[in-house]
């Protein structure tokens, strides 16, 4: 079983290795939200994925973590988060 992932994986890595990624948009939306949403707001978004009220949670905890980030050090981090976005646009 081992064998075929690994053979699996190399072939993917060799067939797609120039293979374009476009970003999802409700990904960057999420990305960003996430950041500078309120709770409330962020709960809603959540609601979307229908996810284990456990993920939305531990998710929501680490929420409280990014609230406490001066707004100059989250728009730093949305810059980089750009940045990346714009790496797998191409």
């Amino acid at each position: 079983m081992r064998l075929s992932v690994c053979l699996l994986l190399v072939i993917l890595a060799l067939a797609c290795y120039e293979a374009n990624a476009v970003l999802c948009p409700a990904l960057a939306s999420g990305m960003v939200g996430f950041l500078f949403a309120e709770k409330k707001i962020l709960k809603l978004e959540l609601a979307k994925f229908e996810a284990p009220k456990k993920d939305v949670a531990a998710k929501l905890e680490v929420k409280k973590c990014t609230d406490q980030m001066s707004f100059g050090n989250r728009m730093e981090i949305e810059k980089i988060l750009g940045k990346i976005m714009m790496g797998c646009s191409r």
